[in-house]
């Protein structure tokens, strides 16, 4: 792992893992909720309960922050699993009406809060590009 890439991996494996943890234990209504806005981007997981959807989501939390903390797992393939998760994310965003404004790109009030993970995709795309040079 480069120098470079210890805070943008420590700073977004910290927050994926906090978010996480935090949806552990989340109640059927949240899980729901949740579960609605994927299902813009992803219909497929409809089919899913809510209650194991909001464990899935968990678990792919968990396990995303913990490989972004570990200096063992290289940052190339570290990159390519953020990608994949904020991409996701970004489907969300686009994909949920009332997210972004007429223009359907920048973010209203209520898509701000998902808008904001563009950051991440930002970092995935570091860490592939940084992570696949050779030193």
């Amino acid at each position: 792992m480069n120098l470079s890439h210890i805070p943008l991996r420590l700073s977004t494996g910290a927050f994926i893992l906090n978010s996480g943890i935090t949806k552990r234990e989340l109640d059927r209504d949240t899980a729901a909720y949740l579960q609605g806005m994927a299902a813009n981007a992803f219909p497929q997981v409809k089919q899913l309960e809510p209650e194991k959807f909001g464990k899935v989501i968990s678990a792919v939390e968990i396990g995303l922050g913990a490989a972004l903390l570990v200096p063992f797992v290289p940052s190339r393939l570290v990159g390519l699993g953020l990608a994949a998760f904020s991409g996701g994310l970004l489907a969300m965003y686009f994909r949920t009406p009332g997210m972004t404004q007429d223009d359907a790109v920048r973010p209203s009030q209520e898509g701000t809060p998902v808008a904001k993970d563009v950051w991440m995709f930002g970092i995935a795309l570091s860490l592939i590009i940084d992570g696949g040079r050779k030193r």
